[in-house]
C-alpha cells in the first residue's frame, strides 16, 4: 500500500522527521558527553599537575646535580604522599628521567628500571601536559593494576628554579569516582538540552509540516476542481465534434443527392429543350440548308443554320456531360473496394488509359459518406492527373492504417507547385481538402516539377455514433 495514501503527508513528515532528529539529538549528545568527559580530564589534569608542581617540584631540585634523587627529597616525597590531602587524591606516582628511567616511585621496585618512552612521556618533556583515562596495561603499571581497571594518567613537566627547564615529568594516577560523577551530571544536563532543543525543533517542523500539508491538501482540492471541470469540457467538445462529423457526414449524402436531382434537371429540363431546339433546326435545315438568300456579307442562311445545329449539338453535349459528372453511380451497395474499382473503370473507360489499381487490407463495409469520398477523390484526383500531368504510370493504392483508409493516387507526370495552385485558386484540390476534411480525415499533396505527384487522403473507417438529436 502506498505510504502517503495509507498514513497522509503529514504523518509521513513528522514520523520521518522524529526518525532524524532523534539521530542527530542521539549524534549530538553522544559527542557532547565525549567532549565534555575529555575536557573534564584535561582540565582536572592541568589543575593536579599545578597542585604537584607546586608541592613536589622543591623536591626534585637535587636532579641537576647528579641526576639522582638525594635521600632528603626521596623521604619528603613519601612523607608527602602519604596522609595528606594529595596523597589521598593521587592513587600512584612516578618521576621519569627523559630517558625513560624511573626516579621515584611509591612502589620502591620500580625505582631505577628502565622502560621504553612513550609518546605521552615525549609530549611531557616537550612542555606538554598530557592527560588520559587508561586501562594500565603498559609494562610500569603492575603496581596500579592491582588497584583498579580504569585510572586517569596525568604526565607534568617539573622544572628547574630560577633557570626553568624541565628536569624531570611527574606521573600520577587518579580514581575515576569523581569523574564519572561529574561527567554524569554534565551528561544528564546536555542530554537535557539538546532533548529540549529537539522536542522545540520538532515542533517547530510539526508547525511548518502541517501548515504546508494544510496548502498541499487545498491546493489539491482546486486541482481536482479543475480536472473534473476540463474533463466535463473535454466531454462536451468531443460530443459536439461527433456532432459536427454526423452533421459533416449527413451534408455529404444530402449534396450528392442534390448533384444528383441537379444532373436530372438538367437532362430532363435544358437537355431536353436544347435536344428538342436540335431536332427541328436539323428540319428545317433540311428546307432551307440550300437556299442561297444572302443575310449578311458572305453568310447565306444555310450556312447559318448550320453554325446554330453545330452550338446547338456542342451545347447538348456538355450539358449532357455536367449531367453525367453530377450524378452519382449507386454505390450504397458496393463495397470500399468495389467503389474504388469503379470509380478506376468510368475513368479508364473515358480517358482510354490504364490505372493500376491495389487494395490491401480494406474492409467490406463502410459508411455512405465514405463511399461517396472515395468516389469522387479518385474521380477527381485521376482527372486532374489526365488534364494536368498527362497521365503516365498513374497508380491507385488502397490500404487500412490505425482505423483509417488510407487512399493515394500517384503519377510519374510533369507534376506542378502546390503553392502556386492554392494561390492561383484551383478549385479541384480545394474541393478534395474539403471533401475529406470534413469527414475528419486528412488531406495532402506532393508534387514538383518533372517529379510526379501524390494525392495522399485518409478517411476514419469508425462508425459514427447515432444521433438522437
Amino acid at each position: 500500500m502506498n505510504p502517503f495514501a495509507r498514513y497522509g503527508l503529514l504523518r509521513l513528515l513528522l514520523s520521518g522527521g522524529a526518525v532524524i532528529l532523534l539521530a542527530g539529538m542521539l549524534v549530538v549528545g553522544t559527542w557532547i558527553s565525549k567532549e565534555l568527559e575529555s575536557g573534564y580530564i584535561d582540565h582536572l589534569g592541568f589543575l593536579t599537575s599545578l597542585y604537584m608542581e607546586s608541592f613536589v617540584s622543591p623536591h626534585v631540585q637535587s636532579l641537576p646535580g647528579n641526576g639522582q634523587l638525594s635521600e632528603v627529597d626521596r623521604i619528603a616525597l613519601d612523607g608527602l604522599l602519604s596522609g595528606t590531602p594529595l596523597g589521598r587524591q593521587v592513587v600512584a606516582f612516578k618521576l621519569w628521567a627523559s630517558d625513560g628511567s624511573v626516579l621515584y616511585s611509591r612502589n620502591p621496585a620500580l625505582i631505577g628500571r628502565k622502560f621504553e618512552v612513550k609518546p605521552a612521556l615525549a609530549s611531557a618533556f616537550a612542555n606538554k601536559i598530557h592527560s588520559e583515562i587508561t586501562d594500565l596495561q603498559d609494562p610500569d603499571n603492575e603496581f596500579e593494576r592491582e588497584r583498579s581497571s580504569r585510572l586517569i594518567e596525568t604526565y607534568a613537566p617539573l622544572r628547574a628554579r630560577n633557570i626553568g627547564t624541565i628536569i624531570a615529568v611527574s606521573e600520577f594516577y587518579q580514581t575515576t569516582d569523581d569523574l564519572e560523577r561529574q561527567v554524569l551530571a554534565a551528561r544528564l544536563r546536555s542530554w537535557l538540552m539538546v532533548s529540549a532543543t529537539t522536542l522545540v525543533i520538532f515542533l517547530l517542523l510539526a508547525a511548518l509540516v502541517k501548515r504546508a500539508s494544510n496548502t498541499i491538501v487545498t491546493q489539491q482540492g482546486e486541482l481536482r476542481e479543475k480536472v473534473s471541470q476540463l474533463t466535463t469540457l473535454l466531454a462536451q467538445n468531443e460530443q459536439l465534434h461527433e456532432r459536427v462529423r454526423r452533421a459533416a457526414a449527413r451534408t455529404t449524402a444530402l449534396n450528392e443527392r442534390f448533384l444528383h436531382r441537379i444532373s436530372a434537371d438538367l437532362h430532363d429540363g435544358p437537355g431536353q429543350a436544347v435536344a428538342l431546339a436540335l431536332m427541328r433546326m436539323e428540319s428545317l435545315a433540311d428546307v432551307c440548308g440550300n437556299c442561297a438568300s444572302s443575310i449578311g456579307k458572305d453568310r447565306s442562311v444555310g450556312d447559318e443554320f448550320r453554325t446554330l445545329h453545330s452550338a446547338l449539338q456542342f451545347a447538348l453535349d456538355d450539358l449532357r456531360a455536367i449531367a453525367g459528372g453530377l450524378h452519382l453511380p449507386e454505390i450504397e451497395q458496393l463495397s470500399l473496394a468495389d467503389t474504388a474499382r469503379r470509380a478506376v473503370r468510368d475513368y479508364e473507360r473515358k480517358a482510354g488509359l490504364a490505372v493500376t489499381l491495389t487494395v490491401n487490407g480494406v474492409p467490406e463495409a463502410a459508411l455512405l459518406p465514405v463511399k461517396i469520398t472515395l468516389f469522387r477523390l479518385l474521380q477527381e484526383s485521376l482527372a486532374n492527373g489526365f488534364r494536368h500531368g498527362g497521365a503516365p504510370n498513374q497508380r491507385v493504392e488502397l490500404t487500412r492504417s490505425d482505423g483509417q483508409l488510407v487512399v493515394e493516387v500517384t503519377d510519374s507526370g510533369r507534376g506542378f507547385d502546390p503553392l502556386a495552385v492554392i494561390a492561383g485558386g484551383h478549385l479541384g484540390l480545394a474541393g478534395m481538402r474539403e471533401r475529406v476534411e470534413i469527414l475528419g480525415g486528412t488531406f495532402s499533396v506532393q508534387s514538383a516539377q518533372s517529379r510526379g505527384t501524390v494525392v495522399r487522403a485518409s478517411l476514419p473507417l469508425a462508425p459514427l455514433a447515432e444521433d438522437h438529436d
